[in-house]
């Protein structure tokens, strides 16, 4: 009778152990996730890698008008990312959306004009919107 008590209660512990270990798990997921933006900095170091349209700041933008080496194609346009798990992700799935509007658009590049991340309900989850001009440019 004891050894069937003392087994029970090694199964309860070894369960218990694994019970806290995914826990911990969780904990450490979900605090990585609470992050719900980023700097403009980080941003802007981060977009230009995830895209394979160029994007241009707004001080080359004016040259490139002003030159005659670029062209607007659409202003103004807007685009609500899927969420992801991780602002990075939802950047990654911004990056993707900029891009098929470039294509749509038959441009090589863009200029970002803003971006946010909007809440979406009570637990702090979050949206990225971003607003950009498409542009086509000599290579």
């Amino acid at each position: 009778m004891i050894n069937f008590i003392n087994g029970y209660f090694e199964i309860a512990y070894n369960m218990n152990l694994i019970i806290n270990q995914k826990q911990i798990i969780l904990l450490v997921l979900i605090l990585s996730s609470c992050v719900t933006s980023m700097s403009p900095f980080e941003v802007s170091k981060t977009l230009p890698t995830l895209t394979t349209s160029r994007l241009l700041s707004q001080s080359q933008v004016e040259d490139a008008i002003n030159t005659k080496k670029c062209k607007y194609l659409v202003k103004g346009r807007s685009y609500a990312a899927p969420m992801g798990l991780s602002v990075k992700e939802d950047l990654k799935n911004g990056a993707k959306g900029i891009d098929e509007w470039v294509t749509l658009d038959g441009g090589n590049s863009y200029v970002l004009t803003n971006y946010k991340w909007i809440a979406v309900d009570q637990i702090g989850s979050t949206q990225l919107h971003i607003k950009f001009n498409t542009m086509v440019c000599e290579q």
